[in-house]
């Protein structure tokens, strides 16, 4: 049967119809142990308890009713997420992608304000991923995201990982106006910047006024052990791009940034029809409540040094098949010596889901929240597709 959906994805022959906390069941019977977590996005993993309970609580009250008026739930979020983090501000929107979008035009509008409109040009990194919208894929560059779409959004201009050299050359053009960073390239491979390049790049930004967007869409939202994983470096952002884990699997995004350089955006300049709508900002008021909680953290970092130790053994026991083990928290990848989509189809084949990434690596993205029982089925599994290849 040929399916009616745009086949924009390789997808797998699986289907599921229910999940429960890190299981996702098939329809006749079969259960798989879920360490994709819809690519970061259930951070309390399937059905939580308490976020059905603050859905059902608020979908027979009210659901949409536009940015027009002002909104309990989304009044809400904003100040949970400002009194969290570096920001003054917040601005909700359905996904990554429209965040990314935001991000841009608020960095440009910023230099325009200030009688700079040359300053449009925002520096980004070999590897990125910021989305699919004409600034996502324009900010990423590579013949993959770009490949076809021509002409591409200009002002963009990408450097080379982790180059601190590179970045003090060409932050200092005069059309300048931006950096975008993920502190741990998710897509490009689970691959975290080094402390000591993050600090160089905010006072690079420091030195010449350049605003520092951090796009934490996959790494952010309690995923590396802090709330958001530029904390690691002791340092903040201008702007910060948020989605993915915020929602626990209900759409919703948001840009969080300093008054400074928001106050640009007036009203007029950006808009949302469904962003920050009361549903989604009650289920993300639940998710920051738990996810934000210095306990909830703390064993975050527990059951990932578990889980970091358990997969360096896997490692240590199949080096024909897995070269290492990297990333922060509960952002993991195996980097593998055979490729890597062979490896998620034989995790496939053990009832483990995990998600492949760039450099020929195979994403660990599990529910924040999940039961050391469920990790050390997860290594069974995967030390079972191990034995496979």
């Amino acid at each position: 049967m040929i399916s009616a959906v745009l086949p924009t994805y390789n997808r797998a022959d699986l289907s599921f119809v229910r999940g429960e906390g890190s299981w996702l069941f098939t329809g006749d019977g079969r259960r798989y142990l879920d360490l994709a977590a819809g690519i970061a996005v259930n951070a309390l993993g399937h059905a939580h308890p308490a976020l059905v309970e603050r859905l059902t609580e608020q979908a027979q009250r009210l659901w949409h009713v536009s940015n027009l008026y002002h909104i309990p739930e989304q009044e809400a979020l904003a100040q949970a997420l400002v009194d969290a983090t570096f920001a003054d501000t917040a601005f909700f929107t359905n996904s990554g992608t429209e965040a990314c979008e935001l991000a841009v035009k608020m960095t440009r509008r910023y230099w325009y304000d200030r009688d700079q409109k040359g300053r449009t040009t925002i520096l980004a990194f070999e590897g990125a991923f910021h989305g699919r919208s004409a600034a996502g894929i324009a900010a990423a560059g590579s013949e993959k995201m770009t490949k076809g779409f021509a002409p591409l959004l200009p002002g963009f201009r990408q450097l080379p990982w982790g180059d601190a050299a590179a970045l003090a050359e060409a932050i200092v053009a005069a059309d300048v106006g931006g950096v975008i960073i993920e502190p741990v390239q998710g897509e490009g491979g689970i691959r975290p910047a080094e402390v000591a390049f993050l600090k160089a790049l905010r006072s690079l930004c420091d030195q010449t006024g350049v605003l520092l967007i951090m796009d934490e869409v996959q790494c952010g939202m309690g995923r590396t052990g802090r709330l958001f994983a530029h904390e690691w470096a002791g340092i903040s952002p201008d702007v910060m791009m948020v989605a993915k884990g915020i929602g626990g699997g209900f759409p919703l995004g948001a840009v969080l940034a300093t008054e400074k350089a928001a106050a640009c955006m007036v009203a007029g300049t950006h808009g949302s029809t469904y962003g920050g709508n009361p549903l989604a900002c009650a289920v993300g008021g639940r998710v920051m409540e738990i996810v934000s909680d210095p306990a909830f953290l703390a064993e975050v970092n527990r059951k990932a040094g578990l889980m970091r130790q358990s997969l360096e053994a896997i490692v240590a026991t199949h080096p024909d098949v897995f070269e290492e083990v990297r990333g922060l928290g509960l952002m993991l990848g195996l980097k593998c010596r055979v490729t890597n989509t062979d490896v998620v189809k034989a995790c496939y084949a053990a009832g483990l889901l995990t998600v492949p990434g760039a450099d020929n690596v195979v994403r660990i993205l599990p529910a924040l929240n999940i039961p050391d029982a469920d990790i050390a089925e997860a290594v069974a599994r995967l030390d079972t597709a191990a034995q496979s290849l």
